[in-house]
Order: structure tokens, then sequence, then C-alpha cells
């Protein structure tokens, strides 16, 4: 039997809006409070104009590179501060549980002689069962988060002292773990990463736009999407100049490719964005963090979200106190500690994921802990004292709260918050 379609039931092509109509839209969300990670964006834009202005050593490929691996810790814990404060929480105890995880690997390579694979498998579990029981206490006891992480936060730190025996610095010398935040790849391979990530960039903007147009609902413009593409190509493209040259700071030494550790925040990213925004898991977060009862009378199982949350927030301390200790080669009683943990929830506000829940992004990290990384490092070639970084620091960190505060309430005006 041939089955043919009424023209009712047929698609009905849908032809995109200009690019001129996007950018009034996009204006007009952020006149409405949704303003995501703006902020931070021009926070980078601003700071690397000025240092570069000031000190022009600032724009040397070799700070560059320098500013991108030292944030790269701090990204990689900040991120799991994003899934916390998205259901409207905190975590105040991730920096200590970062110190304790590096130390229970640093100790198994040192102190029991496993392979390298096994320590850092430990560390990675072991941060992820002490946040299942953070959750635990939070979801099944009732106890605010802030209390629990700020009870882990004390307890974690005799914990840590315990294991490196009140004070010893345990010595990392495995030259695997080591290379993961000291050693780059050979050139040709890092091109062919920074390669790889366009095309696929490339590739799903492209198929994603070509379904929807198939699917007879609204599409990108061709324009729009080549303009997202060409920003992508750009931005790898310096890239990867910056990380093909020799950056080495004198004519003696020969410094190429693409750290190890870039890479890894990259492909965590990408992953973690995934899940976010792709995922019914995603989906949940963003609902419980809107209104936690309203999630919960839709059928969401809240408490299983809470417990989950907190087990990704301290499995991603663990591997940034693994990829720190590895920075480090060494794991001593203040690992994890001074304003680690502080610098990871800066870092993941001022990117642009808000301090009240349901509003946020993976990229959040990436985006604050560069701002705090071009704060630090262009204050230290500037010559600033350490008491203004901080200073400066807090500054930043108050006026992306008030920022959030205020787009806040420019959402619920409109009626969309």
């Amino acid at each position: 039997m041939t089955i043919t379609r009424t023209p009712a039931e047929a698609v009905v092509p849908v032809k995109p809006a200009p690019l001129s109509s996007y950018a009034r839209a996009y204006w007009g969300r952020v006149r409405a409070g949704e303003i995501g990670s703006l902020p931070g964006v021009l926070g980078i834009v601003l700071l690397v104009a000025g240092f570069g202005i000031v000190k022009p050593v600032f724009l040397t490929p070799n700070n560059f590179v320098n500013l991108l691996v030292q944030s790269a810790v701090f990204i990689v814990s900040a991120m799991g501060i994003v899934f916390v404060l998205l259901i409207g929480e905190i975590d105040l105890s991730a920096g200590w549980t970062a110190g304790v995880c590096a130390a229970v690997m640093a100790t198994m390579l040192v102190d029991r002689q496993f392979p390298w694979y096994v320590a850092i498998l430990a560390a990675i579990a072991t941060g992820t069962v002490i946040g299942m029981l953070l959750g635990i206490l939070v979801t099944k006891l009732g106890v605010p988060s802030f209390v629990v992480t700020l009870a882990a936060f004390l307890a974690f730190q005799g914990v840590l002292l315990w294991l490196v025996n009140e004070g010893q610095v345990i010595l990392i010398t495995d030259k695997t773990v080591l290379a993961i935040s000291n050693n780059n790849l050979p050139v040709w391979l890092g091109l062919t990463f920074i390669a790889v990530a366009v095309v696929g960039f490339a590739a799903v903007q492209i198929l994603r736009n070509v379904r929807r147009k198939r699917r007879g609902v609204s599409y990108d413009p061709t324009s729009l999407v080549a303009l997202r593409i060409g920003a992508i190509v750009a931005i790898a493209g310096f890239g990867a100049y910056l990380l093909s040259i020799n950056r080495a700071p004198n004519r003696n030494g020969y410094i190429t490719g693409v750290p190890i550790v870039l890479p890894i925040v990259v492909v965590l990213l990408v992953v973690l964005t995934f899940v976010l925004k792709r995922t019914r898991f995603g989906l949940y977060l963003y609902a419980v963090g809107g209104n936690a009862e309203a999630a919960r009378r839709a059928g969401i199982n809240v408490n299983r979200v809470y417990v989950s949350v907190f087990a990704l927030c301290s499995t991603f301390a663990a591997l940034g106190g693994v990829l720190a200790a590895a920075r480090l080669q060494s794991v001593s009683q203040t690992s994890g500690g001074t304003d680690t943990n502080l610098m990871a929830i800066a870092a993941a506000v001022i990117g642009g994921t808000s301090l009240f829940g349901g509003r946020g992004s993976v990229y959040s990290a990436l985006f604050g802990m560069l701002v705090l990384q071009s704060i630090t490092s262009g204050l230290n070639l500037i010559g600033v004292d350490a008491y203004v970084r901080y200073m400066v620091t807090g500054g930043v960190l108050v006026l992306a709260v008030t920022i959030d505060s205020l787009s806040r309430q420019a959402r619920k005006s409109s009626g969309s918050g």
C-alpha cells in the first residue's frame, strides 16, 4: 500500500532568519539578564589588551602557554565546582579533597610501588567516594552543604597531615606522572589534535544544521555557521602557531609542542559540556537548580542528583590534585590548601555560573580561571606586591557576584527567571 502525504502532513520548509536578527535577539537576552559567560570573555579581552600594552612581555608565546598550563589544574577542579553551583549548593572542601587524593597517589607510588595507572585510579576513586559521602550527608541527614563541606574542609587537613607523616614531603619521581603536567606532545601530534578538534567542531555545526533543516524546524543561516567555524579556525590557528614555534625564554633553549595537560582539559570540557547540554542528567541538573521542589514533583530523584553532583565535584577535585602534584613533583601538607578551593569557586562564578543555581556552563571554569590567571600573571610581571593581587582578585569576584545578582533581578523583571 502506498502512503502519500497530504499538504497538511508535508514538511513546510523553514527559512533561516537573517544574521542581523540573531544579533538583536542576543542583545535582547543580555538585556533580560541572560548574560552567560559574556563577563568572563570580556574580562579576558580587556586584561590581555591592558597588560599587553603596559608589559609587552605578557603577550609572548612562552607567557601565554605558561598561563594556560598554570590554569589547567584549577580549571579541572573548577569544572567540578560548576556542577555543585548549578544545583544551588557549594563545596568548600574540594581543595583539601584534591590534596588528600594527591597524597593517596603519592603514597601508592612511593611507599607501595604501585604502577602509575593504579595510583592515579586509586586517587580518583578516593575522590568519588568522598563526594558520595558528602552528598549522602547533605541529602539523608538534611545538613546544609555549607556545614558539611566546611567540616570536611577542616577534617581533610588532618587526613592529609596523617598521610604525609605529619610534615614529610613526598617526592614524585614516576616519569609518566610527571609528564602529564610538565611535558609536551611532539609538534606533529599536537597539530594533529588541533586539526581533529577543529574538523570535529565544524562537522557538528554543519550536521546539526542539516538535520534541523530536514526536519522542517528552524535552523541557523549559513553565514552564522560559517562565522562560528571561522572563529574557531582563527583561534585554533593562532594556538597552533604559538605551540609549534620555539617559545624558550632564552636563545639557548628549545621548547615546542602542545603541553600534554591541555588536550586533557579540552577533552574534559567537551565531554562535560555534552553531558550538561545533551543528556537527561544535564537537564535534571538545571531543573533541580532552578527549583528543586518543582523538579521533585516532576518525578526527578533530587537526592540522587545531589549525590551524583557531589561525587562529580570531588572526582574532578581529585583529578586536579593529581595534575597539581605532577606539576609540583611532590605532595606535602599544604597540597590543595592556600587559595586552591577559593580560586576554583571564584573561577566558576567569574566565568558566568550563578551562585543561585540553575544557570552556568562548564566553560565558565575556563573563562573564569583565565581571568584570574591573567590578573596574577600580569600583576607579577608589573612587579605588584602579592597583597595587591589578592585585593584585585577579591574585587573582581565581588564584581562578578554583583553582575550575577543584577542579571537575576533582570530575569525576574522580564519574567524569564
